[in-house]
């Protein structure tokens, strides 16, 4: 099992068979630097304190839970409140449906999740229930309660493993039509289409993430190395180049950028006139 401790103990339910399992987040917290306030002058750190406005710092116990339920006005609610909401999400998690693997648009996807046996005795059930899974090529739905929200999961089998992720529910998100309304209505030029297509077909190879690097975080931790071998005293950083803006006389063909990219050149930077078809 892994160091880390899971966020969730429970039940994994399918109709009358119940698997113990446990679940972990799949993401790591401190991949990435943090950042805090600091007060220049004393070097500390900035803390924050709870305020009402006309009062001003609150003791923590004070403090409790409201809805608004209209302007200014709000209803309060205990933890014990809160938390005596009886949801049977909070210890089981059903699948009460199944989709296709690829009937899932990417868009409702927010965040990933191991999902493992607890001990020895579920383990026979959960590969049955992984396996089941692979071997229909379907994702499993349903519902968990997890720090004070119900979320829509799906699970699909992962390596040994099971993977959930949770889901945003269909109000959580914008509707597309009013961001793409001003995108005309119109398909690509054949030929244009056709070199694209060759372009993608030649840069089409298998997903490794190995491959890719998060080079503003590289950047970022090379400054940070730099500014501690610096002992506090400021350091320049690389300036970039001036981004060059595309004007009537500079802008690419689109067929001969599109073409030299296939090529593996680079664009001329000069507009080629293209011969209108007869």
């Amino acid at each position: 099992m892994p160091a880390s401790r899971p966020i969730w103990k429970g039940q994994l339910r399918l109709s009358l068979v119940s698997i113990a399992v446990e679940l972990y987040t799949a993401t790591k917290a401190n991949a990435k630097p943090s950042f805090r306030q600091i007060h220049e002058p004393s070097g500390k750190p900035i803390h924050y304190e709870k305020v009402v406005d006309g009062i001003g710092p609150v003791d923590k116990d004070e403090i409790m839970k409201g809805f608004e339920y209209q302007k200014d006005d709000y209803v309060l609610l205990t933890d014990e409140e809160i938390d005596a909401v009886k949801l049977e999400t909070r210890k089981t998690l059903e699948l009460t449906q199944f989709v296709g693997s690829n009937e899932i648009d990417p868009l409702y996807f927010d965040k990933p999740y191991y999902l493992v046996p607890s001990d020895d005795l579920a383990e026979d059930a959960f590969i049955v229930i992984r396996d089941a899974l692979r071997k229909s090529s379907k994702i499993g739905l349903g519902q968990l309660a997890l720090r004070g929200k119900e979320y829509l999961v799906a699970i699909k089998p992962a390596g040994k493993g099971l993977l959930l992720e949770t889901l945003h529910y269909q109000d959580e998100l914008r509707k597309a039509d009013p961001y793409f309304s001003d995108i005309p209505a119109k398909k690509a030029d054949a030929d244009l289409l056709e070199v694209a297509t060759a372009l993608i077909d030649k840069k089409t190879d298998k997903f490794d993430a190995k491959v890719f690097k998060d080079h503003y975080q590289s950047a970022l931790r090379e400054l940070i190395a730099r500014k501690l071998k610096s002992k506090g005293k400021k350091i320049t950083t690389r300036d970039e180049p001036p981004e060059s803006k595309p004007t009537k006389s500079n802008v690419v063909d689109l067929m001969d950028a599109l073409k030299s990219s296939l090529e593996g050149k680079k664009a001329t930077g000069k507009a080629t006139p293209r011969k209108k078809a007869s």
